[in-house]
């Protein structure tokens, strides 16, 4: 009997350590691509669409058997590039994509074979986190944040983030005139989402974090960056002053200024307006608010204090006077003097006459003596 106790207890703890020591890891399946879509929409290549086939590399990640013990570990950029394929697209070269049906295939795939696992978003773009966490750590939480509430949206289920999961230990090589050149347009994009609630600015803003990527080549890197900067300075524009020469004749005047919007959402702004010299004062304006694709025309207060010429600088801001966009600068000619200056000018006439009259009193007064 006590060998049998002796037995049956061997086997149990077998039992019990042997599906431990045999079991399946959780495999991990990281699914990642070098972005083939430029910053304005339009694709490089269709090189994608040949990715996505069921014998090229993302296409054999996917076209699987379904497993319970996987963690897919997704770029949502890449998603977004593929539901984009889904409809018609074109390439820069203007020839139609070709990859439409092939694309529509590999993401219903992935949602059927996702559809039992772990879903976990990386950063949008796939950055170099400890990059972005020294250029721009708010920044990220934007990256982590966007991308998970992307690709949600697009495998149509929720999806988890793990900020310290990172899929590969590669780095960015961007330069550093690059890092500075990203720094500029994400605050110039930052700016403008303080005032502009539109849906396309802020998967703009989410798609500069592909300029940190590892996985660029240095041809990427630059053809990416000069990319960003001409997309970003197109997106500024939308929200901007128009500029302007104007001649004034009276001391007081009201000088037309008109701001355009053309984003599908209004947008309240403060006017700063700065005048390079003296010789004219303007109040800023306060609470601007333009309407949807639209252009709003304002009377700006000019008093002259003086004739000539002075420049007066337009610059839109938010509500705490942070800058959104560029300025615009609005050129006065100045031919009125005004009653201040008359007076001035009097009064500074009258004094040299009395100072002239003095002196030659003194004169007089020393050739007597």
């Amino acid at each position: 009997m006590k060998k049998f106790l002796t037995l049956l207890t061997t086997i149990l703890i077998v039992a019990i350590s042997v599906p431990s020591a045999t079991a399946v890891e959780n495999e991990i399946v990281v699914v990642t691509e070098v972005t083939h879509r430029n910053f304005d929409g339009l694709f490089r290549d269709d090189l994608l669409a040949q990715s996505l086939s069921p014998t090229g590399r993302l296409g054999a990640l996917i076209y699987v058997p379904i497993k319970t013990n996987r963690t897919w570990v997704i770029d949502p950029a890449l998603i977004d590039e593929v539901v984009a394929m889904t409809n018609k697209y074109s390439l820069v070269n203007k020839d139609p994509g070709i990859g439409g049906d092939i694309a529509l295939s590999w993401i219903t795939q992935l949602r059927y074979v996702t559809s039992r696992n772990q879903v976990v978003a990386l950063a949008y773009g796939n950055p170099d986190i400890k990059l972005a966490k020294r250029l721009a750590p708010s920044e990220l939480k934007m990256y982590f944040s966007y991308g998970n509430e992307s690709l949600s949206k697009n495998l149509i289920r929720l999806v988890s983030t793990r900020p310290s999961f990172t899929p590969t230990k590669a780095v960015s090589r961007l330069s550093n005139l690059q890092k500075v050149s990203y720094t500029k347009n994400r605050q110039r994009l930052t700016e403008l989402s303080r005032v502009v609630d539109d849906a396309q600015l802020k998967a703009l803003r989410a798609k500069l974090a592909i300029l940190l990527s590892p996985s660029l080549s240095r041809e990427n890197r630059n053809y990416f960056s000069l990319q960003a900067t001409k997309t970003v300075k197109n997106e500024v524009s939308k929200i901007s002053v128009n500029e302007g020469k104007y001649r004034l004749t009276s001391a007081e005047v009201k000088v037309p200024v008109t701001i355009t919007n053309k984003y599908a959402v209004p947008v309240t702004v403060d006017l700063w307006l700065t005048p390079d010299n003296f010789k004219a004062y303007t109040p800023n304006i306060r609470e601007i608010t333009i309407a949807a694709n639209s252009k709003l025309q304002l009377s700006m207060d000019v008093s002259v204090v003086a004739p000539g010429n002075t420049t007066i600088e337009a610059q839109l801001t938010d509500s705490k006077g942070n800058n959104v966009g560029e300025p615009a600068m609005l050129s006065l000619n100045l031919t009125v003097i005004d009653t201040r200056v008359a007076w001035f000018t009097t009064g500074a006439a009258i004094i040299l006459f009395l100072a002239a009259v003095a002196q030659s009193v003194r004169r007089i007064r020393r050739s007597k003596k």
